[in-house]
């Protein structure tokens, strides 16, 4: 079998759905370089609540944006395409098969569609969101924002501060919500791509996973992992990295907030809320081949490898 020319896979899925396995199914029959599509693997010293791959699995085939952020960083879903356009180059020109592994479905958004000319932030106005926040709380801004930019809403999680305020401030600066400045859109990708969604087909089934999963971490020493981040004096739960799923709630449970089986049951809740999200994105999505986690690992590679052919 011959691969298209300069051809991308993108291979995307609820979290727990399989996505690695596959991905490191097919680095073993051709040589691919697998591009991390996840908000929460970018970020060093977050590796057991992220389901990082082990050394074992990175050591099958080269990796990317992986680890490249410290969780006191900032990086945006702008910064994503730039880093994933340079490392796919970086794949085609060396003969490679670029793969694109992940959950982060605005990631995917932005590096199809291209970036949307949104303003830059303003200083003053987002002090001003955050004295109100601090006020009337995250959750009556949140229902301000389904009044102006109810989209933005339906897709921002009451308890997403970060979010709420940049949505919220796009709209006091230019007037437009973020939804109506998202439909003016950049460049293109330019690569022919190949999408692929795995996910189960029982939603039931996927939750007996992301419950599994998490058993494992908290046995692999997750809570450990997060009390080393505490130690920092850096670090805080309003900062992106804190808040990914998992980390909010042992964070909360070491602080006191909540005890262990609170923290363990909301984590799990948040997975799933996360995984709902994701296949929300993914029902809508054009172009994109389902495969099935309950499927053999090569009934599914095969689906893969002929849309190389």
């Amino acid at each position: 079998m011959m691969q298209h020319e300069n051809t991308v896979i993108f291979l995307m899925g609820p979290t727990a759905s399989g996505k690695t396995e596959l991905a490191l199914a097919l680095a073993a029959e051709r040589p691919v370089d697998i591009i991390s599509v996840d908000s929460a693997l970018i970020y060093r010293g977050m590796d057991i609540g992220t389901a990082k791959p082990s050394a074992a699995e990175l050591a099958l085939a080269p990796h990317y944006l992986i680890d490249i952020k410290d969780p006191v960083e900032a990086y945006s879903a702008a910064d994503f395409r730039q880093d994933a356009l340079s490392c796919i180059q970086q794949s085609v020109q060396q003969g490679r098969l670029p793969v694109l592994v992940g959950g982060t479905m605005l990631y995917f958004k932005a590096l199809l569609e291209g970036i949307s000319p949104l303003p830059a932030a303003d200083p003053a106005i987002r002090a001003q969101i955050e004295q109100q926040a601090s006020e009337h709380g995250w959750h009556a801004l949140h229902q301000e924002l389904s009044l102006v930019d109810p989209v933005s809403a339906e897709r921002i999680h009451p308890n997403d501060p970060q979010r709420i305020n940049r949505a919220l401030e796009v709209y006091r600066i230019t007037g437009q919500s973020m939804t109506q400045l998202t439909q003016q859109k950049g460049e293109l990708f330019p690569y022919p791509v190949r999408q692929f969604a795995i996910a189960p087909g029982d939603r039931s089934e996927l939750h007996q996973r992301i419950a599994v999963r998490y058993q494992h971490m908290l046995s692999a020493g997750f809570e450990q992992e997060v009390q080393q981040l505490k130690q920092r004096h850096d670090l805080h739960l309003d900062l992106p990295a804190i808040r990914c799923v998992g980390y909010r709630q042992m964070w909360r449970y070491l602080d006191g907030d909540i005890d262990y089986q609170q923290m363990t049951e909301q984590a799990i809740a948040a997975t799933r809320q996360l995984a709902k999200r994701q296949l929300t994105w993914l029902r809508g999505w054009p172009d994109v081949n389902w495969l099935k986690t309950e499927a053999k690992v090569n009934e599914n590679l095969q689906a893969v490898l002929t849309s190389l052919s």
